[in-house]
């Protein structure tokens, strides 16, 4: 993954293209660390799954 690639997967979220997206661990790091560099960071929200993978959505309303 780049960071090319993965603002292309965070906008189609922000849009609604894409209504959720699974990230592995082994890329975790390298997804977070484009996703928080975003203005829009706060509107993302990621659910821990077992075995350290996370599923990221798009939230209208950003969380606290």
């Amino acid at each position: 993954m780049n960071e090319q690639s993965i603002n292309e997967i965070l906008d189609k979220l922000m849009t609604g293209e894409t209504s959720e997206y699974y990230v592995k661990n082994d890329d975790f790091m390298e997804f977070r660390q484009v996703l928080v560099k975003r203005p829009d960071f706060k509107h993302f929200r990621g659910i821990g799954q077992r075995g350290g993978d996370v599923l990221y959505e798009y939230l209208k309303e950003p969380r606290s």
